[in-house]
């Protein structure tokens, strides 16, 4: 799971560039004041400006293993059957274990 990059305000001052690099790689990141969640930068790109805000970041959440499908599908405001069709458009797997897990929960006896 990757995490997300997290700054406090005094750090942003102090790494524009890396905070700035971040973005360029398409890295989510929080700005945090205080130890409190102030701002989450968003990369701006194809996926923000083609599926709004909240589908980027619930597709960019799920890609990258920090949430389940279930809340992709909650960030992103759709129904869960809706999210596999956004799933499907943007080209993204709906499970992605490896096959060795399949293989296992199969042989599970009922």
């Amino acid at each position: 799971m990757k995490k997300l990059d997290v700054y406090t305000v005094r750090e942003l001052r102090e790494k524009t560039g890396a905070f700035l690099r971040d973005a360029e790689r398409g890295d989510l990141s929080v700005v945090t004041r205080h130890g409190r969640p102030m701002l989450l930068a968003v990369p701006f790109d194809e996926a923000l400006v083609g599926r709004g805000a909240k589908v980027a970041v619930a597709l960019h959440l799920l890609e990258h293993g920090a949430v389940s499908l279930a809340q992709a599908a909650k960030i992103a405001g759709q129904p869960l059957e809706a999210f596999l069709s956004t799933l499907r458009d943007a080209g993204l797997p709906a499970v992605d274990h490896p096959a060795e897990d399949l293989d296992r929960e199969m042989a599970v006896p009922l």
